[in-house]
């Protein structure tokens, strides 16, 4: 262990000196186009080949179902082509799935996977409709066609939910719920990574079913950890009991630790800062050594997996989100050492041997250590992480690029490789590898006032979006907080409209009109999962702070008489 520790300290510092080169804007500009011409290969191979399949299959050049049908990468890839700027095909297919995507399917599917790929995609691009020049309904972003494809698809997903716990199955048929025998076994991610998407669509909605459902399952899961504050890869949701008891930040766990950090910035969360700061706490006493993070036995903090996972690869980005980026620098560069040993990252890495784990030596083409790379170059402005980015584009190239799109690295040791390619290859991997070399993008916060990269929002277009301040979720989709903010304020106008209308009105009339909207709050409403264009359903009250509806008509100078 300590000379693995030592060599990994070596290449750091080697690393270090390698990365002295100063990319200049050329240069920057040049790899982007690479990273742009990579998408379009792989994204016209699975128009071209797989298309309305899930995913591509680059070796054989056809297609195939993976998580359920929804033709998943093209989902996937939306928000990706706005990214790259491409208004034009982000508008075709924006229609396209419109047209063809159904969620009433006899199909099992991922819970945790369907949220972050389906519901996290679809709700990011319905955020970015209006910068990709599509036509939007009013009241946008509080509605939209793609934002009610993300509810329909939501609700599909909210049996898994009803649970005595509230901590979700991992599995639903989309068609007829949950079935008698679906295992109540799932993984610590599966429970905890709800909150971004299922907040922001009961925020854009006016719902709370389902921001409940994914608060209920982070509070039931928060309750279950151990004497010594960690939690375990697998639980089952009915007893409570931790059927896997291995802890770590890893595969099985590490979104759920993303979705505490990100949902306390996105939803300005104190109680979610709080869960993951004493989770961070605990994984400092006792999972981690020497900058590298270990599987750790839950209950007594023994190792019990002396192992990277490529999957723990995020964490130093979600270390420079808080600020730590003295850990988070020294971290990465561990990581770092083992993609130059191979071209990529193992799934599995051991430590003390310094080489890959029996049958888990691929590499699916993950993102996580270039989204890191990302963060940390924005917080650090070291090129370091950019001469990263330009390796892993050489690597990918050179391993993994095919006549048909990009296949997944089977065994990194001598480079074999696997008949798939993820759609989050196209929905994170690429998006992260062009965010890097882009620091000006809008994502970023680049854009100023006045060119256009502001948008209007609201019934009267008094909200802002697309100022900054985006929180990706774990497939790379971005969310705009302020859209929740600005639907929200609606809610509040038009329940103070209502009270001043009823207080202007007869008893009688008052009367009634509180019987309507108190003993049949649905009325004039679908009966449908999704919204028809110009409905609107009732809103709970959000708090916002903002003029009060009544205050600004009062400035407006109108005011109700009598015979209003």
């Amino acid at each position: 262990m300590r000379a693995a520790v030592c060599a990994s300290l070596c290449a750091w510092w080697l690393l270090r000196c390698v990365a002295a080169h100063q990319f200049t804007g050329e240069e920057m500009a040049a790899v982007r186009q690479r990273i742009t011409s990579m998408f379009y290969h792989a994204y016209n191979s699975y128009l071209d080949n797989a298309f309305p399949y899930d995913e591509l299959r680059p070796l054989t050049c056809d297609g195939q179902d993976t998580w359920g049908s929804f033709s998943l990468t093209l989902i996937d890839a939306l928000d990706t082509l706005l990214v790259l700027g491409n208004r034009t095909e982000f508008q075709r297919v924006a229609s396209l799935l419109q047209d063809t995507v159904d969620f009433d399917i006899d199909v099992n599917a991922s819970v945790f996977e369907t949220n972050i790929r389906v519901v996290g995609g679809l709700l990011s691009a319905h955020l970015l409709a209006g910068r990709a020049g599509m036509e939007l309904e009013p009241g946008w972003p509080c509605s939209g066609p793609l934002l009610r494809m993300a509810e329909d698809a939501a609700r599909k997903l909210l049996p898994a939910f009803q649970t005595p716990t509230g901590m979700p199955y991992g599995t639903v048929n989309l068609l007829h719920g949950v079935s008698p025998t679906e295992t109540p076994v799932t993984c610590t991610a599966g429970v905890g990574t709800f909150i971004l998407e299922f907040a922001m669509l009961s925020r854009l909605t006016g719902d709370p079913t389902f921001e409940n459902a994914a608060r209920q399952a982070l509070r039931a899961l928060w309750k279950t950890r151990s004497d010594i504050g960690l939690v375990g890869n697998h639980i089952d949701i009915i007893s409570k009991k931790w059927v896997a008891q291995d802890a770590g930040i890893g595969a099985g766990i590490d979104s759920y630790f993303e979705y505490l950090v990100k949902g306390a910035i996105m939803l300005q969360d104190e109680e979610l800062l709080n869960m993951f700061r004493e989770y961070d706490q605990a994984i400092q006493n006792y999972t981690r050594f020497d900058d590298w993070y270990l599987w750790v036995q839950m209950h007594k903090g023994t190792v019990s997996m002396p192992v990277f996972q490529s999957l723990e690869a995020f964490w130093p980005g979600l270390q420079s989100l808080l600020g730590d980026l003295e850990n988070a620098v020294r971290t990465f560069q561990n990581y770092y050492s083992v993609w130059r040993q191979f071209g990529g990252l193992p799934e599995f890495y051991s430590i003390p041997q310094g080489y890959t784990v029996d049958k888990r030596e691929g590499y699916p083409l993950r993102p996580e250590l270039i989204e890191s790379a990302m963060y940390l170059f924005r917080a650090t402005g070291d090129h370091t992480y950019l001469q990263f980015g330009l390796d892993a584009v050489e690597s990918i190239e050179r391993i993994a690029k095919m006549p048909c799109g990009y296949a997944s690295v089977k065994d990194l040791r001598d480079h074999q490789l696997d008949n798939r390619m993820e759609s989050f290859f196209l929905a994170e991997t690429i998006k992260y590898l062009y965010l890097l070399f882009e620091p000006t993008h809008f994502l970023h916060g680049g854009a100023t006032e006045g060119d256009g990269s502001w948008e209007e929002g609201g019934e009267v277009g008094e909200c802002v979006l697309g100022a900054g301040g985006f929180i990706f979720n774990t497939e790379a989709h971005p969310l705009d907080p302020a859209a929740m903010y600005c639907c929200s304020r609606h809610a509040q106008d038009r329940q103070e409209l209502r009270d001043i209308l009823l207080s202007l009105t007869q008893t009688g009339s008052r009367s009634k009109l509180s019987e309507k909207w108190t003993d049949n709050p649905e009325a004039g409403h679908s009966d449908s999962i999704a919204l028809k264009p110009g409905e609107k359903k009732a809103l709970p009250v959000l708090s916002c702070p903002v003029q009060p509806f009544s205050a600004r008509f009062s400035v407006l100078g109108q005011v109700f008489t009598d015979d209003t």
